[in-house]
């Protein structure tokens, strides 16, 4: 991806398939990742976790440990962050694709590079939540 921000449009009508392969690939390693680490979750993070994705649903996101519930509130914020990041970078290759602008697809390979350094600092997140403090009763 680091070398596809700067092909001309030639390189990119013959190597976008393989970049779209290479990207779905990150994007599935980082999906991966962080499952993992969240399966390693105790109960009580996992249980704040999730009543924050329904809190996004209108319901009520209170009823967890406040510990647990702002470890959870830190790691959904940098994941939805990089979420955001990953769409935008999607988005600008759809608009390079359909305009044929070569400038526009190093636009989104330089925005795809950012959004995999930014799940992967969420995925950090999400380790170090994983890890309370020595003697908090959440763990």
């Amino acid at each position: 991806m680091t070398a596809a921000a700067d092909w001309g449009l030639w390189k990119w009508l013959l190597e976008k398939g393989r970049v779209q392969e290479i990207a779905d690939r990150a994007t599935a390693a980082l999906a991966s990742a962080d499952k993992k680490v969240k399966e390693n979750w105790s109960v009580e993070l996992k249980k704040a976790y999730a009543e924050l994705a329904h809190a996004q649903a209108g319901r009520s996101a209170e009823n967890s440990a406040p510990e647990p519930r702002l470890a959870a509130k830190r790691v959904k914020q940098a994941y939805e962050k990089g979420q955001r990041a990953r769409v935008d970078a999607e988005e600008t290759f759809k608009e390079a694709d359909r305009r044929m602008s070569t400038e526009m697809a190093r636009e989104g390979a330089r925005k795809a590079l950012e959004s995999y350094d930014l799940r992967e600092r969420a995925i950090r997140k999400a380790e170090e939540a994983g890890k309370a403090p020595a003697g908090e009763a959440w763990r």
